[in-house]
């Protein structure tokens, strides 16, 4: 455990890990998604990010059961186009409402793989009573527009741009907010931004390190 200011990470299991930390205003995770990591043809060498999510583990999904209404007033997720009948339905009838929204990305890969051109990232809200949406007219589109980010940023395959991460907490109401996939910290820092109280758990020991560099920076840059 690290303590950054009044924010708080775990390298742990988020899910052994997660419900014994109690309740939180709202909880922002980008899980593994359920992809292929297969195939890509001759586009394939320009795509290392796909071994490294293979090698990661992250193209196997997540037990939906880490999402618990009771321990958070609001959840935002995100989840590959395979994943969105599951996610919906797990959702549904859990919180009080819940929204589909999307990041477009502005520089998606030019590949299809016998699909659709890969330039929309899906994120689910859903919220309790009380925890609605926050923000103007402008942050409340469900709709974000944006470039991707590179993966020689942090070394990891899927951190989300500073854009796409800022417009979501900016929306999430309340004050607490906890990431059980916290990857590099990008959740923690656009929490300290919204000025928020953060937790973040991630059980990769490099990820962790990066995620500690990066909320530290935020965390002094918030207090100059």
């Amino acid at each position: 455990m690290v303590r950054i200011g009044p924010h708080t990470l775990y390298c742990a299991d988020a899910y052994r890990l997660r419900p014994q930390l109690g309740f939180f205003d709202a909880e922002v995770m980008d899980p593994p998604y359920v992809i292929r990591t297969a195939g890509g043809g001759s586009f394939r060498k320009h795509r290392p990010y796909l071994d490294q999510i293979q090698q990661e583990g992250l193209d196997r999904g997540f037990d939906h059961k880490i999402i618990n209404p009771l321990l958070c007033g609001s959840v935002v997720v995100f989840c590959h186009n395979d994943q969105l009948p599951g996610v919906s339905a797990y959702l549904n009838g859990l919180f009080h409402r819940f929204a589909l929204c999307v990041w477009r990305k502005l520089t998606p890969m030019p590949v299809a793989n016998k699909h659709y051109v890969p330039e929309l990232e899906l994120y689910f809200h859903a919220w309790n009573r009380g925890y609605h949406p926050e923000g103007s007219l402008a942050d409340l589109k469900r709709v974000v527009e944006c470039r991707s980010r590179a993966l020689k940023d942090y070394a990891h395959p899927a951190v989300k741009p500073d854009e796409v991460m800022n417009k979501i907490l900016r929306n999430v109401s309340g004050r607490t907010v906890i990431d059980p996939f916290m990857g590099t910290g990008s959740t923690g820092v656009a929490a300290i931004r919204a000025g928020k109280i953060f937790t973040g758990i991630e059980h990769n020991p490099k990820h962790f390190q990066t995620a500690i560099a990066r909320i530290s920076a935020a965390w002094e840059q918030a207090n100059r």
